[in-house]
């Protein structure tokens, strides 16, 4: 009986997603003037949904003391596609993803009305553009998260980070919030070699441990750092050492 009450209770999870993507991609034909005040809130819900769906129990471990700033730039290691919902089913930001993402079967066109900033990482001009967005994004008052690898690069942190947030950071006086992402099943969440979406949602429901840990630390000023290299080579210390804690 209880293998029976967890496959309906699965059922519904996916019957309620399907019903609330479709709502989401009829809204999403309107003018995007019109969406800006709420769109982004039911985005949140609908990835909520997503990730219920999927059977992750997301869980959120707050590692700082007294209370996130108001307004902040949010950055995450990236190994797997999960973190495009993950992220935005805890946290309130605007997500800056790879261009390619627009294009994605409904899910694109939810995430363009949804605010997502998109930029095309091969391309300096594209590069240039998104930072500027995002640098006015954060000045009309909106948090926004960014993967300073430059897209997913596997279980392991890259080698570097790129200098996009810190430099908005700077230019803006926002903080950094720092968070540490590790899935226990790593391998059926990294994203693999020429995986499909679909292929890597199928290898999500079907992991034997669908547990997700988010590790949120403490703000990084940008008034305690020089320059963005300096910035950018602390936070990247950081995240190393949060990965011989938690993944080594």
């Amino acid at each position: 009986m209880l293998w029976l009450a967890a496959r309906l209770r699965n059922l519904c999870a996916w019957l309620d997603l399907a019903a609330f993507t479709v709502a989401m991609a009829l809204l999403a034909r309107l003018p995007l003037a019109w969406l800006a005040g709420w769109y982004p809130k039911l985005f949140q819900r609908w990835c909520r949904a997503f990730v219920r769906a999927l059977g992750v129990e997301l869980r959120l471990h707050q590692h700082y003391t007294g209370h996130l700033p108001e307004r902040y730039i949010l950055i995450a290691n990236h190994p797997s596609a999960f973190e495009d919902i993950g992220i935005p089913a805890l946290f309130p930001v605007t997500n800056l993803a790879k261009a390619e993402v627009r294009h994605w079967w409904i899910v694109g066109r939810i995430a363009a009305a949804a605010g997502t900033l998109f930029v095309q990482r091969e391309d300096k001009t594209s590069r240039q553009a998104a930072q500027a967005a995002l640098i006015d994004a954060v000045r009309a008052g909106h948090n926004v998260a960014i993967y300073p690898e430059g897209g997913c690069k596997g279980r392991l942190i890259w080698e570097r980070f790129l200098y996009g947030a810190f430099s908005v950071s700077l230019e803006t006086g926002v903080p950094i919030v720092p968070v540490f992402l590790h899935y226990e099943a790593q391998a059926e969440f990294a994203w693999g070699d020429d995986e499909t979406l679909p292929q890597k949602i199928l290898r999500i429901v079907r992991s034997p441990n669908r547990h997700a840990h988010y590790h949120v630390f403490e703000p990084l000023r940008p008034g305690d750092f020089a320059d963005r290299d300096h910035y950018a080579a602390h936070a990247h210390a950081c995240f190393l050492a949060w990965q011989r804690r938690f993944l080594e």
